[in-house]
């Protein structure tokens, strides 16, 4: 029966991190992009704010 060590966490804490910061980042730039585009076609509407 082989035995099964845990895998050491060196850098492994810091590759997930890394990951949810990277995805993190995109989703907020995406959620700025979906809101500048929203904000020129209403402008070009003709509402304001």
């Amino acid at each position: 029966m082989a035995i099964i060590e845990p895998r050491a966490s060196g850098k492994g804490w810091l590759r997930r991190v890394g990951w949810f910061v990277l995805i993190w980042a995109l989703s907020v730039g995406a959620l700025a992009i979906v809101a500048l585009i929203l904000r020129a076609i209403l402008t070009a509407a003709g509402l304001r704010a």
